[in-house]
Order: structure tokens, then sequence, then C-alpha cells
């Protein structure tokens, strides 16, 4: 049921989660990226991007537009797969690199020239990657036109803009004002708000006198150029639609009691949209400084009674809050998002998880989520979009990298471990009335009922395969209804199974042969 079990102890963990830490990119969302929406000269755009979409010429008069477009192209590494069919609409293009990277591409390719013969007019002299603390990526290229160097980045919109102090509107470079910081917050919150992924664009030019043809633009790998002198460009946003089956398997989780915890790298108000629409937020939501206003004002034993107020945190708050104040936000709120974190604050959140006693499930497919997935009880990997690293991390593996098949995953580690304990008891129930007949021999001196073969034969005849045959029972009506059990106090074998066992069934079936 597209889940790849490497260890299979983990199985029964599986069974006993109580909160999943799940992504949001590929695995709650279909990690099929379109650009949607994009900002540019201070006024918002809507793109027309069907799936049926044919190759056409946007607004290329506006520099602000063209400057959005090379961007898009040029500090992107993703690029298209060849041996395709390229006859196919532009959006069903398949692609190697990042879902948002791929969407910009295809954005390049259908609205302004074809991405390839581009670049090569551009080349890659410098490159700075993306990662997960700096959250930008920085490319340095030739032009053909020009002996300055253009500098292109693109990345977390409030990362790109504390970086720029002039802005491009129709073709001038003018100072960042107020009005235009004001435009930028109202458009970054729009987009955000509708559940889109929101990208920053800037440039900047290196003149020829400093940085003439073939000199040194890095050493170690640091800039030898200013990094605070960018020109901003523009947002673009990409929808990248929630799977369908997510909100019912939320839904399903929510009824087993378990915990959903969004962990995503996205800005709040994206993760807040998508989370809503998923299931995962289902009321009020409050920030980390909001939690702390309401506790002041209305007292500590109030503000925390009120569990309904779902909470986003975000990696700044993390970076800030006390492990206490962690474990009470884990503690008195059952609805959960972590927005703009990095992999090192996935560590921090699983752990906080398990102080309180969870046991926790967390889903990762980088590198850097392998020290996550080690400390979770159960390490989940992507399937098609994780790293080895990941998956050899992990102890549960995605194969379709869909949150419902953890779910699926979740179900069926409650299914086996309810089929143990049913043959478990089965096996148990007849040694009550195979020893009775013993104990009646060798205390009242009845003749022996029960002799040595013929117990043998019982347990290979009517033990062994109805045992093995309850092992592939269905599932209870109420499987996914009950609350976690606690692997601590609910084990395999304790004495509710033992006395069932023993005194109850074991008992009414000794009285039955007796009789």
């Amino acid at each position: 049921k597209n889940c790849l079990i490497k260890n299979l102890e983990s199985v029964e963990t599986l069974g006993s989660t109580s909160v999943i830490c799940s992504d949001k990119t590929g695995t709650l969302t279909q990690n099929r990226m379109t650009v949607s929406h994009r900002w540019v000269d201070a006024s918002m755009e809507t793109i027309n991007t069907a799936e049926n979409t044919s190759r056409t010429k946007l607004d290329t008069d506006s520099l602000a537009n063209i400057m959005l477009f090379r961007i898009s192209a040029l500090c992107n590494r993703a690029e298209f797969r060849d041996n395709q069919d390229f006859e196919e609409p532009i959006l069903r293009w398949i692609t190697n690199g990042d879902a948002s990277e791929s969407a910009l591409i295809k954005y390049f390719e259908l609205f302004y020239a074809p991405v390839e013969e581009f670049r090569k007019n551009y080349p890659k002299l410098f490159e700075i990657p993306f990662n997960s603390v700096n959250k930008y990526q920085l490319s340095v290229h030739e032009q053909p036109d020009d002996p300055r160097y253009l500098v292109v980045m693109k990345g977390a919109p409030e990362r790109i803009v504390e970086r720029c102090k002039r802005i491009l509107i129709h073709g001038k470079e003018v100072e960042f004002e107020d009005k235009y910081m004001e435009s930028f917050n109202a458009a970054y919150e729009e987009m955000g708000g509708m559940g889109e992924r929101v990208l920053g664009f800037c440039c900047c030019y290196l003149s020829a006198d400093k940085f003439p043809k073939g000199c040194a633009l890095a050493e170690e790998d640091e800039p030898l150029f200013r990094m605070d002198n960018f020109v901003f460009i523009g947002l673009a946003s990409m929808i990248d639609p929630p799977r369908a089956a997510v909100p019912h398997a939320v839904e399903l989780c929510r009824d087993a009691g378990i915990k959903v915890i969004m962990v995503t790298g996205d800005h709040p108000i994206t993760a807040k949209a998508i989370a809503r629409n998923v299931g995962i937020i289902s009321g009020a939501s409050e920030s980390f400084s909001e939690f702390k206003e309401r506790i002041v004002e209305m007292g500590y034993e109030t503000a925390l009674s009120q569990t309904h107020i779902a909470a986003v945190i975000t990696g700044n708050d993390i970076k800030d809050m006390t492990s206490c104040e962690l474990d009470e936000i884990i503690k008195f709120h059952t609805e959960i998002v972590f927005a703009r974190t990095s992999p090192q604050q996935k560590f921090i959140i699983v752990e906080g998880f398990q102080r309180s006693g969870a046991i926790v499930a967390v889903t990762g497919d980088g590198v850097n989520d392998s020290p996550a997935l080690r400390k979770a009880d159960i390490g989940v990997a992507m399937g098609i979009s994780g790293s080895d690293v990941a998956k050899q991390a992990s102890d549960m593996i995605l194969l379709d990298d869909n949150f419902a098949s953890i779910v699926t995953g979740v179900e069926q580690g409650r299914i086996i471990f309810d089929n143990l304990k049913k043959s478990i008891a089965y096996t148990l129930t007849s040694n009550i009335p195979e020893i009775v007949p013993f104990l009646l021999q060798t205390t009242l001196n009845i003749p022996l009922a029960l002799t040595t073969i013929n117990i043998l034969c019982i347990d290979l005849g009517t033990d062994l395969v109805p045992a093995i045959s309850l092992a592939y029972e269905k599932a209870e009506m109420d499987i996914m209804k009950r609350k976690p059990r606690n692997p601590k106090t609910d084990s395999l074998v304790n004495m509710v199974l033992i006395n069932y066992s023993y005194l109850l069934v074991g008992v009414f079936q000794a009285v039955a042969a007796l009789m």
C-alpha cells in the first residue's frame, strides 16, 4: 500500500504513533507547481497557466517583467529532461530539479523564450545554491551585450527585500520608499493567504572597472562583491494544490487521536492557508507572541485551558523560545503549524514532542533531514523526491510521497498489533482445559482424560492453523477511532489479556469439556 517498511519492528511502533510531523510540499500537496501570480511595477497580475496554454509572449514592454523572466531562468538549476515528447503542452514537460524551479522555467519557456538558448547567452560564472539557512539562491552571469556582470538572486521575499535599497518601477530604479514597502507587504500577504509559495527576485550589476572579465568573484565561496545593494524586481507565486486524499486522511488521524503537525520552510501565511485547506487547522490561530500576550492578559491557567486555538510558530520563534516554552505550546495546542523552519529546528521540534511522551513519526526528503528522521520514533522518507541519505536514515519509505499513505501505515500497524493479540489470546486459552485433567488426576485420582499425545494433537490440529489465520483478520470497525496506545503500559501481553485467556475463556472451556 505504497509503504515500504525497512525494519519490521517499526510496524508495531507505527501503530502507536500519536504525532505525525509532516512536510508540506510533495507530502500534503501534489508537488506540481505552476506560476499563478506576479507582482511587478507595484501591481499584481494573474498568470494564465491552464495546462493546455500554448507558447505566447507576455508583456515585455515592462523592464521589471523582462528582468523577472531573466532571473527565473538564470538563477535556476532546473532543466527539461531529454528524450521526451516536446509536442506536448509545455506545462506537461518533464523536468529535472526542484518543483519551484521547474515551475519557473516552464513559465519562462511558455511566455518569454526557449530556456536553453537563453542560458547559452548568459554563461554562469559563480553560484551560491539555495540552502535552508540563507533561504536564497544567487548566481553571476556574463552578458552578451554588456561588459558588466549580472548578479541575480531569488529566495524568501523577506530575505531578498532586506538586501535591496532600490526597486525597479516602470523602467526606473527608485528608492524603496514606505509606499512601495506597504504595497510589497500587501501583495506578499495576499499571495501567501491563497496558499501559494512566494519568491522574491532582485538583481544588480558589477562595475566593469572593479570586476573586469576573468577576475575572481569569490574567495572560499564567499562573494567579493557587496550583498546589500540590489534592486528589487518583484514577486512570483506558485500554486501547489493539496492532494485530494489528504483532508480525509487528516480527519482520520484526528478521530484516531493522532496530532498532525505541519513543519515547512514556507512563509507562515502560506503554511497557515494550506493547513486550513487540508484540515490541520480548523479554527482560530495565533502566533507565539500572541500566545504569550494571551497568557499575560488572561492568566496562565485560563489561557492554557483554551486548547481550541491553533498555533503558528516560525523558525525565529523557535530560536528565541526556551525548551519549556516549546513544551507549553506542544502541550496546550492540539493544532500546530511550524513555518520558516530549518532541518535543525525540525530536530528540536521532534525532541519537544518526545519530551511530552508522544510517539513521533516525521517525514523528510533532504540530506539535512537525516538527524530528525533518526531522532523520531518512526522516520518516514519520500520514495520519489527523497535523497538516498534520507532513505537510509528512515524506518519507512513512502513510495508515492503521499501523506495518506502514512495514515494507511498507521492503520496497518494497529491491525497487526490487534491480530497478534488475538492469536496470542486464542493460543493461551487452551492451556487451562489441557492442564485441568492432569490436576484432577493428581489431586482427586480421576483417570487422565487427556494423554500427552492427545494434547499434542490438539495443539497441532486446533491451535496452530486457527492462530495463524487470526493474523489475517480484517480491521475492527473502531480501529481508527481509538486513541493511540501507550507502549509503556499497553504491551502485547498484559494482565488484561492473561485474565481474559486464563480466568475467563480458559475456565469456560475447561468446565464445558468436563461436562
